[in-house]
């Protein structure tokens, strides 16, 4: 198996053989008292991993490890409270010993040459995004509030997994000093000198996301809509009038960064597969709570998954491309795995 395939462990339900005496009211009692928790629960854990595969897996862990424990919940603090304690937990222990996820811009090296041929490192283990799909009704105004933009929960990445989740919990969740304390079991001023580091670890990154897809103006939107067309109509063209002058495009596996719009259609002509109109088939969706397209390659008479774009438009352009690649992240996002 490949270092960047790594998959935890996936308990669909709870293990009867090792909770013998529990009953159906038990799992009635436990799945009213959670359920309303899980999308952002799944947020949360995405957060901390920086992978929308690995936080599903260790959602379910979670579940496990709460409904194994919950007659011992005697309600000292709220069930939220306690499902966020076994999910910061359990996300501190997947990340022991496991290195960052970055984008290729968070490696530190400067924009690649567009005409040197794409390498793929598989050895490393890259960021992914979060398809909007995964967490259910989009009018649940606790999933909505939460912020993950992708440039965001790229720049964690560079905070210790204890920083981490100090700032997440205080910060983004808005939880107490002395609860964050009591989740962690940290002291408060320990909390509080962690969250002070990690503010400033962030504080120096200045990327921003663009608008969020439900937000798009009518010229975003067109903005938008012409990034797909263009790509289904291999018209390099078209694709090069939608991005910023500066832009910046990134695709892991691959290590290499691409700046400037001439750059990027350079990348697009020469190094894309795709050769002819029709090649290419582009199905909006949203990710991170940003526009993105699933863009399908040609296989004989039907069109395969090949990457997931996630776009920021800023400014009434494109500014940033991060394309993935994976068909887990196809299925992640409802997707089809096929189009005809």
């Amino acid at each position: 198996m490949r270092k960047s395939d790594r998959r935890l462990t996936r308990s669909n339900r709870p293990d009867r053989r090792r909770t013998k005496g529990r009953n159906m009211t038990d799992e009635r009692s436990f799945e009213a008292a959670t359920s309303s928790y899980r999308a952002e629960l799944l947020v949360h854990c995405y957060r901390m991993l920086g992978s929308a595969t690995d936080a599903e897996d260790v959602l379910q862990e979670v579940y496990l490890r709460a409904w194994k424990a919950f007659h011992r919940f005697e309600g000292r603090s709220s069930v939220r409270t306690w499902m966020y304690r076994i999910a910061t937990n359990t996300c501190l222990s997947a990340l022991d010993g496991q290195s960052r996820r970055p984008l290729p811009t968070g490696l530190g090296t400067e924009a690649a040459d567009p005409r040197i041929p794409v390498v793929a490192d598989d050895e490393r283990l890259w960021l992914q995004p979060l398809p909007d799909a995964l967490l259910g009704d989009p009018s649940d105004a606790v999933v909505v509030r939460e912020n993950v933009g992708l440039a965001m929960v790229a720049a964690m990445q560079d905070l210790p997994a204890s920083q981490r989740a100090v700032l997440i919990l205080r910060d983004v969740l808005a939880f107490h000093a002395d609860e964050t304390a009591g989740l962690l079991d940290m002291t408060v001023a320990g909390v509080n000198s962690a969250l002070a580091r990690a503010r400033k670890t962030m504080g120096e990154h200045t990327r921003r996301d663009g608008r969020r897809a439900d937000r798009l103006t009518e010229h975003e939107q067109s903005v938008f809509d012409e990034f797909c067309r263009a790509f289904a109509d291999h018209d390099v063209d078209g694709v090069v009038g939608v991005l910023a002058s500066d832009a910046v495009w990134e695709m892991p596996p691959f290590p290499g960064w691409y700046q400037g719009a001439a750059e990027i259609g350079e990348l697009t002509e020469n190094q894309c597969p795709a050769a002819a109109p029709g090649d290419l088939k582009m199905v909006p969706t949203v990710s991170n709570g940003l526009p993105a397209a699933g863009m399908y390659m040609r296989d004989g008479e039907v069109w395969r998954p090949f990457q997931l774009d996630v776009i920021s438009i800023a400014d009434g352009a494109v500014a940033h491309v991060a394309a993935f690649f994976g068909e887990d992240l196809f299925r992640l996002a409802g997707l089809p795995a096929v189009l005809t």
